[in-house]
């Protein structure tokens, strides 16, 4: 089970076409740089754009409105309460600009189970009892690959990625992968990097141990 070296993506970052999405091949795939993204009725597609998408937990920008609903404790966050329902929402969510969904069913099954063997995380961002928004992603050694991410209420991913970002840095992790350059991710700190970088990042990253477990038991700390 092997991939092309990621440096052979074109210029779009399409790195290889075809294969499966076993829990083997997601965590090879990630541990280089390489994540799946297609539309239901396509063949499974791997990319590595070049460049990367990052966020690095010690230049997390907080807007002074962010910091006013943090200390109004506007919203309250858990991790890995919700999982199947973080994913299903990030699947039906409307997104400007996009008629479908890239998170298939059989992208959601396979998460799922990585979720269930720990290498899959969801944040929960809720108002009273109501889900506003949420977040997951996979986690190895000391890096966080973000997969996707929705709000019903406004700022509820903001509010969730920001304390998923500040849990992280106390954790002593290097980076956040966020795959896609947004202005959304931009407001937040995130910066572009080139492959090169970042495959030297994970290089370093893979002689890290990787931490699989539920992260149920985390409490946000105050922002």
């Amino acid at each position: 089970m092997v991939f092309p070296h990621p440096q052979l993506a074109n210029a779009d970052g399409l790195l290889a076409i075809g294969g499966d999405l076993s829990v083997p091949r997601l965590l090879l795939a990630y541990r280089y740089g390489i994540f799946p993204w297609y539309s239901e009725g396509q063949p499974i597609q791997w990319w590595s754009p070049d460049p990367r998408c990052v966020l690095f937990p010690d230049k997390l920008n907080i807007s002074k409105s962010m910091r006013s609903l943090f200390r109004k404790r506007h919203f309250n966050v858990t991790f890995d309460h919700a999982f199947a329902s973080i994913i299903e929402a990030c699947q039906s969510i409307p997104r400007s600009g996009q008629s479908g969904t890239w998170i298939t069913d059989a992208m959601k099954e396979a998460y799922i189970e990585l979720h269930r063997l720990g290498y899959a995380h969801s944040v929960e961002v809720w108002h009273g009892t109501t889900l506003a928004g949420g977040l997951y992603g996979i986690s190895l050694g000391k890096v966080f690959f973000g997969e996707s991410m929705f709000s019903h209420q406004s700022n509820a991913s903001k509010y969730g990625l920001i304390s998923l970002v500040k849990e992280l840095e106390g954790q002593s992790f290097s980076v956040i992968d966020c795959q896609q350059d947004t202005p959304h991710l931009r407001s937040l700190g995130a910066e572009t990097i080139t492959r090169s970088h970042f495959l030297e990042i994970l290089r370093a990253n893979n002689l890290q141990p990787d931490q699989a477990g539920n992260w149920s038991g985390l409490i946000p700390g105050s922002i």
